[in-house]
């Protein structure tokens, strides 16, 4: 191909013709509307500006049942919408910045994800972490129960196991809770006992159902690296961040496994068969209790 040709053909696909913008088309940016944009699920993240909340988004984007995006954040907000925006996906991206603006982030909303607060540093506890994410969620339940108080709420921000009994308090003072609709989002430990059972038997294809036997000494090694294994991660990036990346990966079920409608969980599936060591640990009678019906899920 000539210069002349390849230059002519990289002018075609920056300004192609039936695209531009003319004065004459009566086209206007301002009133571009994605396709589709009216129907499909109402979507937004609060804290879409970090470490999770930016990937996150981006899936979102790509999703075809997602038809309108909010994303939130107290800081770079309007930067991450503008980059979400560009991709040449159905759903339309609004960006709100600040606390001011939450209410409108939340009014109308089918799906909310919480992924804001704080990471993990070197030397903190999951209780420090707790001290300080437990207040953004509440303030951010809160808006929620004011401005969709039936949106299917998932929330990821650490300790998971602290922030979502605060989020569940918090609707229930405002009359607006329903165990059908929140969630909390821990299959991060699914994708590392995946990942390490993998390794340390050398199965390579990790997404995989693993049936394995183990030792006490496999058991508990495994085990061991499974529930610090965001301490390995914060350790290794030196206060940098904390496990981001591996919590972007596409898998089709929560730790317990829950079959989602448009309501929000519609059937959570039982655990299956428990071996000694896994009936003997600490919490388990806890799981089971919140298993037996949809009224104790937290």
């Amino acid at each position: 191909m000539q210069p002349s040709q390849r230059i002519a053909r990289i002018s075609a696909h920056l300004n192609p013709p039936n695209l531009q913008m003319e004065e004459s088309s009566g086209l206007r940016q301002a009133n571009c509307r994605a396709r589709g944009g009216s129907s499909g699920f109402k979507v937004a993240i609060l804290g879409a500006a970090g470490g999770i909340g930016q990937p996150l988004a981006m899936l979102m984007k790509m999703n075809p049942l997602v038809s309108v995006l909010h994303l939130y954040d107290v800081v770079n907000a309007p930067g991450v919408t503008a980059d979400i925006s560009h991709m040449d996906t159905s759903a339309v991206v609004r960006g709100f910045l600040g606390q001011k603006e939450l209410e409108n982030a939340l009014i109308g909303m089918d799906l909310v994800i919480i992924p804001a607060g704080v990471p993990r540093k070197p030397g903190m506890t999951r209780d420090d972490l707790f001290n300080i994410n437990a207040g953004i969620v509440k303030t951010l339940c809160e808006g929620i129960a004011k401005c969709c108080p039936n949106a299917i709420v998932n929330v990821i921000s650490n300790p998971v196991n602290s922030t979502v009994p605060i989020a569940a308090e918090v609707f229930k003072k405002a009359g607006t809770y329903d165990p059908k609709r929140l969630l909390g989002v821990t299959m991060l430990d699914v994708v590392r006992a995946n990942t390490f059972v993998g390794l340390r038997f050398y199965l390579f294809s990790l997404r995989l159902n693993l049936h394995c036997s183990f030792t006490p000494e496999e058991t508990d090694y495994l085990t061991n690296r499974i529930q610090n294994g965001g301490t390995e991660v914060v350790e290794a990036k030196a206060g940098a961040g904390s496990a981001t990346l591996s919590m972007v990966t596409e898998l089709p079920f929560f730790a317990s496994k829950v079959r989602l409608g448009r309501t929000g969980i519609e059937e959570i599936y039982p655990l299956g068969p428990l071996n000694e060591s896994e009936r003997s640990k600490r919490g388990f009678n806890a799981i089971s209790i919140a298993l037996t019906g949809l009224g104790e899920i937290h």
